[in-house]
């Protein structure tokens, strides 16, 4: 039988000391997939990616909910380089390494994709958050660290008001963009790619006085039915992304996007690294899964 390794970490584990509030997400997202796979004849088991484990037995290592990495990223990326000389991983290293660092989206904004106005900035400080107020205009902004996920060290900051501690704000380089009305408004729209095929969407909407469209703080998702141009546009980026790597398709991709000041959908992110893929509002993604999966498997 082909066994795949479905790369997670130790804080997604409910039994474990220090799971995560949404430890429960890898059991959603992990049942739903290895249930398909156990019935295409495949076995799909979990490892914790930083620790030992017996890696000459599998057939290829997906890399899933390794949502501890952001501290550890040396050793992450390392650890993917290490496991791709025994059998493919998927997504690539070589896509983790692109995608790893938010710099991605200058790239897929100078190739064209809808993108939201970006300060790129080397720290996170009075000078370059005053920078971001000048440039956007408006009395709200928010800053993200260039690499990390889940809301980590990411900050909304309001004009004339106090930074945020330095524990609360990115460790280094950063990027700043003007708050978008239509986030707490109407969400964020996730649609959700395997291989080439559309597998499903959702609008996650935060929890009112927020913004932030996580599930540990209080959002909610329920399916959303994208219109044709809503998917050419996602397809699109996924094209751009793909004439910038090289890489001809992705296990996995999920392209998140939220109403621009402009009225229009631009991409907040590209996640091919190890993004949720939200399996209840998806009852088919395991069968489309599996198909772009046997394609990696050849």
């Amino acid at each position: 039988m082909t066994r795949i390794c479905f790369l997670t970490s130790a804080d997604m584990m409910k039994d474990r000391p220090g799971a995560r509030e949404d430890w429960f997400e890898f059991d959603l997202e992990f049942g739903a997939l290895s249930k398909a796979c156990d019935a295409a004849g495949i076995s799909l088991e979990a490892c914790i990616w930083d620790q030992d484990f017996d890696a000459s037995v599998y057939d290829g290592f997906m890399v899933g909910t390794v949502w501890d990495y952001p501290p550890k990223l040396e050793l992450f990326l390392s650890t993917l380089d290490r496991l791709n000389t025994i059998a493919p991983v998927w997504n690539s290293p070589a896509l983790v390494r692109w995608n790893i660092e938010k710099t991605y989206l200058r790239e897929l904004d100078d190739a064209g994709a809808p993108s939201i106005p970006t300060l790129w900035a080397d720290k996170a400080d009075a000078a370059s958050i005053a920078d971001g107020f000048e440039r956007f205009g408006g009395d709200k902004i928010v800053v993200k660290p260039l690499v990390g996920g889940g809301a980590w060290r990411q900050a909304l900051i309001k004009k004339g008001e106090p930074l945020p501690s330095e524990d609360e704000l990115p460790l280094g380089r950063c990027l700043i963009q003007p708050f978008l009305p239509g986030v707490p408004a109407e969400g964020e729209y996730s649609m959700i790619f395997f291989g080439d095929r559309f597998s499903h969407a959702l609008n996650k909407r935060p929890k009112s006085g927020d913004y932030r469209v996580q599930s540990l703080y209080g959002a909610t998702e329920v399916r959303w039915e994208p219109d044709e141009a809503d998917l050419a546009l996602a397809r699109q980026v996924l094209d751009k992304a793909r004439e910038i790597t090289g890489e001809e398709a992705f296990l996995y991709a999920r392209v998140d996007m939220v109403r621009g000041l402009d009225g229009g959908l631009a991409v907040m992110e590209l996640e091919i690294i190890e993004p949720y893929l939200y399996p209840e509002q998806g009852p088919d993604l395991g069968a489309v899964f599996v198909e772009a999966l046997k394609e990696k498997l050849g």
